[in-house]
C-alpha cells in the first residue's frame, strides 16, 4: 500500500483566524448526549485550535432530520447542538454561543446572513467558540445540487481556514467535502489518528481475524467482498451469518429477506476461492420470539446439524459456546490483528455471544484490536466495564469513532478512498 499524509493544520498559519471545524459529534439521542467519547476525542484538536491563536466555529450533523423522499426537514429540539454545547461549555470551561437561524420545514435553514454577525462577535472574544445549527438543517447540505455549491460558498465566507475532525461523517456533504473547493483545508489530529489506525486494517500484522455483522447482508456486500480477500480469517454476525448459512445449507430462517438470501448467494459465489477464510460459529441461538427469553421459548442450534430444507425460527445471536470452540478459539487465540464491527446478537435480550467473543478478543495480549462501529463500542462497554476500563488505556486496542466509515474505506480499497479524506491529502 502506497503511505499517503494527510494535510495537518498543525503547519497551519492560524492566529487571530477565524476556523471553520466539522465534527463527529452525533451522539444525542432524544435531546441528551448518550455517550461523550466521539465529543472528548475531537478536544485535542480543539484546544490546538486556541493554542495556534486560532477562533473555531464548530459544526456536526446529528441524526437524519433531512427526508430525502419528501424534501422536508424536521426541526426538532431532540436533533438540537445544544446538548452538546452544554456539554462543552462545562468540559473546557468556555462560553460557546449558539446562532439562532430562522428555519422551516419545507426548506430548512436557507438564510445564512445572521451568521456573520455571530463571526464579529466572536472576533471580538464575546464568546469563545461558535457552534452551528444541525448541519442537517441547512438547506443543500445533502441534496447535492445548486443548493449545496451556495450553501459550501456562504460556509466559507465565515472563515479563513478549515478543519476536517469527522472521521465517522464519511460521506461527500457540504460540510466535509464541497467545502474543501472554497478554503484552505486541513485534517484535524482525531482524523490523522483514526486514519493512521485504518492504515493498520489494510497493513496488518498478520493473520488477520475480521469480524462484521449486521442488520442487511446487501448493504454489506461491498466491504464483506474486500474484507474476505484482506483478511486470514472473517467472522460473520447478525444477518450476515444468517443469510450466508440460508444460502449454503438450503434451510430458511424466519425474518430473512429474499433479498438477504439473494445477496448471500452472490457474495459465496463471488468469493469462492476465499470462502475457507469465513469461520462458521459452530452453535447459533434459535428463538420463538424478538421479546421474551422465558424457558423454552430460545435453544442452541448445531451448525453440524442443519439439513437442507430445515426451517428455523429467529436466529438471534451467536451461542456463547460457539467461542468455547477449540477451532475457534485458535482462530482469535493466533491472532497478530482482529477488526470488529460486529455485535453477535439482534436485541439486549440476547447478549451472550457478544460478551464471550469480545472476552475471547481480550484473552490474546499480543494482538492489535481494532473496534469499530457505536454499537460495537457500546456493548463493550456495557456488557464488561472492566475489560473496557483497562482496553481504554492499552495500546493493543484502538476504538474507532466511525463503523461505517471504516466499511466505505474498506469497499474502497484505500484508508484514503472516502471522498472526504481524498482532499485532505498532500498533493
Amino acid at each position: 500500500m502506497e503511505k499517503k499524509h494527510l494535510q495537518s493544520f498543525l503547519h497551519a498559519d492560524l492566529r487571530d483566524k477565524v476556523v471553520l471545524v466539522r465534527v463527529d459529534h452525533n451522539v444525542v439521542k432524544k435531546g441528551k448526549v448518550k455517550d461523550s467519547m466521539r465529543i472528548d476525542a475531537t478536544i485535542p484538536t480543539i484546544l490546538h485550535i486556541f493554542r495556534k491563536g486560532g477562533k473555531p466555529i464548530l459544526m456536526t450533523h446529528v441524526g437524519r432530520p433531512y427526508d430525502k423522499k419528501t424534501g422536508n426537514y424536521t426541526i426538532s429540539e431532540e436533533e438540537s447542538v445544544q446538548p452538546i454545547v452544554d456539554y462543552l461549555e462545562h468540559k473546557l470551561e468556555l462560553k460557546i454561543e449558539v446562532p439562532v437561524l430562522p428555519a422551516t420545514e419545507t426548506n430548512g435553514i436557507t438564510d445564512l446572513s445572521k451568521l456573520m454577525e455571530y463571526v464579529v462577535k466572536l472576533k471580538k472574544g464575546e464568546f469563545q467558540m461558535l457552534y452551528l445549527p444541525n448541519t442537517r438543517w441547512f438547506n443543500g447540505e445533502e441534496t447535492k445540487n445548486e443548493a449545496s455549491e451556495t450553501l459550501a460558498m456562504e460556509l466559507s465566507r465565515l472563515a479563513e481556514v478549515y478543519i476536517n475532525d469527522a472521521f465517522g461523517s464519511w460521506q461527500p456533504h457540504v460540510t466535509t467535502y464541497n467545502i474543501t473547493q472554497f478554503l484552505p483545508s486541513y485534517a484535524g489530529l482525531l482524523m490523522e489518528k483514526e486514519i493512521k489506525h485504518l492504515e493498520q486494517v489494510f497493513e496488518p500484522t498478520k493473520p488477520l481475524v475480521s469480524v462484521v455483522a449486521g442488520s442487511k447482508f446487501d448493504t454489506k456486500i461491498g466491504p464483506l467482498s474486500s474484507l474476505i480477500q484482506m483478511s486470514d480469517h472473517l467472522v460473520l454476525g447478525g444477518v450476515l451469518y444468517n443469510a450466508y448459512l440460508a444460502a449454503k445449507y438450503g434451510i430458511t430462517i424466519k425474518g430473512l429477506t429474499p433479498e438477504d438470501i439473494a445477496a448471500a448467494a452472490k457474495f459465496i459465489q463471488d468469493s469462492a476461492k476465499y470462502l475457507d477464510r469465513i469461520v462458521e460459529l459452530p452453535y447459533i441461538v434459535e428463538s420463538d420470539s424478538f421479546e421474551s427469553t422465558s424457558n423454552g421459548s430460545y435453544r442452541n442450534i448445531r451448525i453440524a446439524d442443519l439439513k437442507p430444507g430445515m426451517e428455523l425460527n429467529y436466529v438471534l445471536d451467536a451461542a456463547a459456546e460457539s467461542f468455547e470452540d477449540e477451532k475457534v478459539k485458535a482462530v482469535f487465540d493466533n491472532a497478530g490483528t482482529v477488526f470488529v464491527n460486529a455485535v453477535m446478537g439482534y436485541t439486549t435480550l440476547f447478549r451472550c455471544g457478544t460478551m464471550a467473543m469480545y472476552a475471547l478478543i481480550d484473552k490474546n495480549k499480543k494482538a492489535l484490536k481494532l473496534f469499530g462501529g457505536g454499537d460495537t463500542i457500546q456493548e463493550f462497554k456495557d456488557l464488561l466495564p472492566g475489560i473496557w476500563m483497562k482496553a481504554a488505556n492499552d495500546m493493543n486496542y484502538y476504538f474507532f469513532t466511525g463503523g461505517g466509515a471504516i466499511l466505505d474505506a474498506i469497499e474502497q480499497g484505500s484508508p484514503y478512498g472516502m471522498k472526504p479524506v481524498q482532499v485532505l491529502l498532500k498533493k
